[in-house]
């Protein structure tokens, strides 16, 4: 019954903890058939282990140099399995060919390069171009700076069109009170960012001012 103490004999719980190591399910197998304990379930008797730290001793990982359990067997063939199964000499579909390019969904163009993968060692990588390409021009771009967009067409990818800026200044072209610069008439565009970046020395030497002793 539900709530109700379970009562364990001597000899009982001597013989459960010499057996400990055993899998529960076949503890439970063994002790019921042993003393004919029809009232003691499964997780009676894993409870009774646990609180008396009567553990099994396996951590449920592979130990450093055990075997896998299937080293050296087939695989089972199944048809389901053998449909999705790389062919040799199948390509990726997300493979691309050096100087592939795409559009991510903010509207940058991305191109895949000879160059080894940083994350992975693959020897080719998806760049965004117009980083690249003004890295190729001007060397790697400097921490705390990011490119911006000048005529607000990321296709363009001219390094020429991309202004290296304080990573600072981008909530005053387009943050919440910044100045909508991407959607600005191409006219007003040059006196948007000369403000911008007007206001950021300005706050940039008011900050040195205050650091100083």
């Amino acid at each position: 019954m539900k709530g109700t103490r379970i009562e364990y004999f001597e000899d009982e719980l001597a013989w459960i903890e010499a057996n400990r190591h055993l899998p529960r399910r076949e503890l439970h197998r063994m002790f019921c058939a042993r003393f004919e304990r029809q009232d003691v379930n499964q997780s009676n008797l894993t409870a009774l282990c646990k609180r008396n730290g009567w553990l099994t001793g396996r951590t449920g990982h592979f130990e450093k140099g055990q075997p896998p359990a299937n080293k050296g067997k087939r695989m089972p063939f199944h048809p389901n399995s053998a449909r999705t199964r790389f062919k040799k000499g199948q390509r990726p579909a997300n493979k691309h060919d050096v100087g592939y390019e795409s559009i991510d969904r903010e509207g940058y163009v991305k191109i895949c390069v000879a160059e080894p993968n940083p994350w992975t060692g693959a020897p080719t990588h998806m760049a965004f171009k117009h980083r690249w390409l003004w890295e190729k021009a001007n060397g790697p771009l400097p921490d705390g700076h990011v490119l911006k967009c000048i005529d607000g067409d990321k296709t363009n990818t001219d390094p020429s069109n991309w202004d290296l800026i304080p990573q600072a200044l981008l909530p005053r072209l387009n943050g919440r009170f910044g100045r909508d610069y991407d959607a600005a008439p191409a006219e007003v565009k040059p006196t948007i960012m000369a403000i911008a970046k007007l206001e950021h020395r300005a706050r940039e030497a008011r900050k040195d001012a205050e650091d100083r002793p």
